[in-house]
């Protein structure tokens, strides 16, 4: 009966069975979905601009990396657990000003210091708007024309969206926009530079490559940007093909490297609304007191995870008390590590550190 059923059973089709892996599957719609994207912009492909061939097969590289980067990061059974709680809880009322906070103003950034917050608005401001340029320019979704009469007229898929004497501020912002963006890029990792030379910490914990090279290439697309404005402008165009090429390579390399450094956070930084959203959402439900000094230092929901991310892992945190490390404040844990390198137990005595609420 069993055999008879299971000749009987009918095959389940799914996209997903035409795709060798996930990253596959994502790579296709990534690029089917450019392709329509080009060819609407574009008009079926008759404004294209062959110059920007090179930011375009750059840009593909990049979204490949992305995707492998994602894909692997998003199977760890902890990101599993944020992404999945995440999107449940992604139409909460405090999702909109946690997204302006995290992805626009930085607000988490401020705590800090305003000279930390600045470097940072500077930084993802500047890499932001010029995406924002550059990308709908290299995909031709976005053009330029100039009219005999002097008008400016800036084409968006197709549509006339704008018209604007040439001379005025909108079309000098136009002409200018990713050259406002190098400025501020530059301005922001300088700042970043002179903190972590002058910050004898950060100097003693930063590594080159994954470190300050981010900010070295930052500053090569930035200023062999800022190049090619001042050769045109004031050397007639001398130079300009070699610079060009030179600026290209830059930005290829920059986009091939972003997933896999320092600098990933940035396509990964929307994912923070759902940490957020997370910890506020079920700390709102019910908290978890310590199993020591009785104080609360999570929520419920955020213990049980662990705990069970842990055992997905093979990973078991059992004292001879019978509790979970988990289950333990920050303090408390530390204590319970110094016992069993000393012998005494530490994690029982219920006086807290002196500076166990310090900040920073």
């Amino acid at each position: 009966m069993q055999a008879k059923a299971a000749v009987n059973e009918k095959p389940v089709h799914s996209i997903n069975n035409a795709f060798a892996s996930k990253f596959a599957k994502s790579m296709f719609l990534a690029i089917c979905g450019l392709f329509i994207l080009t060819f609407i912009g574009t008009r079926m492909f008759t404004h294209i601009d062959l110059n920007l061939y090179g930011y375009m097969v750059g840009t593909i590289v990049f979204l490949g990396g992305f995707f492998y980067r994602f894909i692997a990061w998003g199977e760890r059974p902890p990101t599993k657990i944020i992404i999945k709680k995440g999107i449940k809880l992604l139409f909460r009322k405090s999702t909109p000003k946690t997204s302006v906070e995290h992805l626009a103003t930085y607000r988490f950034i401020w705590n800090r210091g305003i000279y930390r917050w600045t470097q940072h608005v500077l930084i993802g401001w500047g890499c932001i708007l010029a995406c924002c340029v550059t990308f709908p320019l290299v995909f031709g979704w976005m053009y330029f024309t100039m009219d005999d009469n002097g008008m400016y007229n800036i084409i968006l898929f197709g549509m006339q969206i704008l018209t604007v004497p040439a001379d005025g501020i909108i079309a000098n912002l136009s002409y200018n926009a990713l050259n406002i963006t190098a400025v501020m890029v530059i301005a922001g990792v300088c700042m970043v530079l002179y903190r972590r030379f002058k910050n004898m910490q950060a100097r003693a914990e930063q590594k080159f490559m994954y470190d300050f090279l981010p900010l070295v290439m930052l500053i090569l697309v930035s200023v062999t940007g800022l190049l090619l404005t001042f050769l045109n402008m004031f050397m007639h165009g001398h130079g300009q093909p070699a610079m060009s090429l030179i600026h290209q390579w830059t930005v290829i390399i920059t986009l091939i490297y972003l997933p896999f450094g320092k600098l990933a956070h940035i396509p990964f930084r929307p994912l923070s609304v759902f940490a957020k959203n997370y910890r506020e959402y079920y700390g709102e439900q019910s908290m978890k007191k310590c199993k020591v000094c009785e104080t609360e230092f999570v929520s419920t929901e955020q213990s049980k995870d662990v705990v069970e991310v842990l055992g997905v892992n093979d990973i078991h945190f059992k004292t001879e008390e019978g509790y979970h490390l988990a289950e333990l404040c920050l303090p408390c844990r530390r204590k319970y590590r110094i016992a069993q390198f000393s012998g005494f137990p530490t994690h029982e005595v219920k006086v807290k550190e002196a500076n166990q609420n310090a900040k920073g």
